[in-house]
């Protein structure tokens, strides 16, 4: 059975944008710990700071990640602001989907943690993305726009159907979610960006998503170890939970983690996030022929 996000309806709110200077003002608290990344992942000094747009429409249900706080910036984006602050990108936060109807190379890369079907009312009654605008999204990637997704972003909406372009320019589709636990990731791909001095696996603690209808070209890069996970849906062989692959001419990147605040602020989720921002820049270079049948040959067998 399908398990999709609750919804969660929350006061309407005006779209927020947060750049450099918000976060320097807001102070860096939460940001203690800060990963570390090999100077190769930096844009070059003589170029001008690239540009990423982080998108947070939420429809269904908005994670708490992505809420706004009373100063109008939510935790990921403080997060990820100070990571490219570091990296050497700025971050432009919105939850407005007409965007995408605009001017579409004013950003190097877009970074999506969605939720639900973005043609829909959102949370906060933010403008929907427009058919024509989710188009030209994945136009832009097939053409070499760099895409990034995480978590929820998987997930347009129960309805979504199966050759759902958005889905399949991401290369799989949320199933469902048990409780959150501690589960065991294993790295399948050691030389990717944001793989550097990991162990072969690890152990975290969030809401780990079941996928389904995965691509054949992923190159995966984590994978969901199933063994001993409590719930029906995670009753299956060991599946993809982190890739990398080409959709056209366009990087994409896709990591399941990041549900909760604590996760964010974690070394290795931040390591591999900002490993997965500078390959789909192409500030990083990785080898990435589809292995998908090798490390996870039954990704698509699912609990009966």
């Amino acid at each position: 059975m399908v398990q999709e996000p609750r919804a969660r309806e929350t006061p309407t709110t005006g779209d927020w944008t947060m750049r450099r200077r918000d976060v320097l003002a807001a102070g860096s608290a939460a940001l203690l710990g800060l990963a570390t990344f090999p100077c190769g992942w930096v844009a070059a000094a003589s170029k001008r700071r690239q540009r990423v747009l982080y998108f947070t429409r939420s429809v269904e249900y908005e994670h708490s990640v992505v809420r706004p706080g009373e100063d109008g910036l939510s935790h990921s984006g403080r997060i990820l602001t100070q990571l490219g602050r570091r990296a050497g990108f700025d971050v432009e936060c919105t939850k407005d989907g007409s965007v995408f109807d605009g001017d579409l190379q004013r950003w190097d890369v877009f970074v999506f943690y969605s939720c639900g079907d973005m043609f829909q009312t959102s949370v906060r009654k933010r403008p929907p993305m427009s058919p024509a605008g989710r188009d030209r999204l994945v136009a832009a990637v097939a053409a070499g726009k760099p895409f990034v997704a995480l978590h929820s972003a998987c997930y347009w909406g129960r309805q979504a159907p199966a050759d759902d372009p958005y889905l399949a320019m991401i290369g799989a589709r949320f199933v469902a979610h048990g409780a959150q636990q501690e589960a065991t990731m294993r790295v399948a791909s050691p030389g990717f960006p944001g793989t550097e001095g990991l162990p072969k696996s690890f152990r975290l603690t969030d809401e780990w998503y079941a996928l389904r209808d995965f691509a054949d070209n992923l190159h995966v890069i984590l994978v969901q170890e199933t063994a001993g996970m409590e719930g029906d849906m995670y009753q299956r062989p060991p599946f993809p939970a982190t890739w990398a692959r080409m959709h056209g001419q366009g990087r994409v990147f896709f990591c399941s983690m990041g549900h909760r605040e604590d996760v964010w602020t974690n070394r290795i989720f931040q390591q591999i996030l900002l490993g997965g921002i500078a390959w789909a820049l192409g500030n990083a270079q990785a080898n990435t022929t589809p292995n998908i049948h090798q490390v996870t040959p039954r990704a698509n067998q699912l609990h009966p």
